[in-house]
């Protein structure tokens, strides 16, 4: 379970003459939302709305000036060590040693979280066949495809079995099978009690995948609940719309045209 309360985060911007002057730009403001196990849930908003800024506190990469992180009961400012054994982090950015096998980079990871010996081989037995990973398991990662790619990224982030799994935009790029793939797998991850948070622009999958979003914009929580509700709640049909309503833009595509 991921529970964020209060979270502020701010960065310095130097600029003006000789970029002597300091401006302060907000990135998350008093944001709090809840992703909880057994389910899957989603972080929506706009690039530059601060998905990424929560993601990065919350693996413990950047530390917050307010608020506090909660993953499985371990605060993320105190006890980063804990979160990071209990945390799967699959970000935007794969990160692959393209030199190195798909096993080879799974193994480099998975030693560094501590795991080795039968259980590390114990966690590669499952995650191969689960992944269907048989055919590139030997080979260089250099030149995967998008969905060979995914493929190693989750399995590194599951290889010391977290309870709790964080993916920024992990279908991004996928072709469809691919895309069925991993929708697939992150359900029976759901249905085996585990808690799934993501990030993604991609609404209709978002909408046919996830039980809970919360919707960031300019750094604030603007709405958050099941599916079901965002949409009753902004009197959209789809999460799209419901996702537009709720950060306050012109449903009409045409608005700006006409304007």
């Amino acid at each position: 379970m991921i529970e964020v309360k209060g979270l502020s985060k701010y960065y310095d911007k130097r600029g003006g003459a000789f970029m002597q002057k300091k401006q302060r730009i907000c990135a998350l403001a008093d944001v709090s939302f809840c992703a909880r196990d057994g389910e899957i849930s989603a972080l929506l908003g706009a690039n530059g709305a601060g998905k990424s800024s929560a993601l990065r506190i919350i693996a413990t990469l950047l530390k917050a000036d307010s608020g506090t992180v909660s993953v499985d009961g371990f605060d993320s400012a105190s006890e980063a060590l804990q979160v990071r054994k209990h945390l799967g982090f699959m970000p935007h950015n794969s990160g692959l040693y393209p030199r190195l096998t798909a096993v080879e980079n799974i193994r480099y990871y998975a030693e560094i979280a501590g795991v080795t010996g039968d259980k590390l081989e114990k966690s590669l037995a499952t995650l191969i066949p689960m992944l269907d990973m048989q055919e590139i398991a030997e080979r260089r990662c250099g030149g995967f495809s998008q969905g060979q790619t995914m493929k190693v990224a989750l399995a590194r982030a599951l290889i010391h079995k977290p309870k709790t799994l964080m993916l920024d935009e992990p279908s991004n790029g996928l072709d469809v099978m691919a895309t069925r793939k991993l929708r697939t797998i992150l359900r029976r991850l759901r249905d085996e009690g585990h808690c799934i948070l993501l990030s993604s622009h991609i609404m209709q999958e978002v909408d046919a995948l996830c039980d809970h979003v919360a919707i960031i914009n300019e750094g604030r929580i603007t709405l958050e609940g099941a599916v079901a509700d965002i949409k009753r709640q902004t009197g959209q049909s789809n999460l799209e719309d419901a996702f537009v309503f709720a950060i306050g833009e012109s449903l009409d595509e045409n608005a700006e045209a006409q304007a």
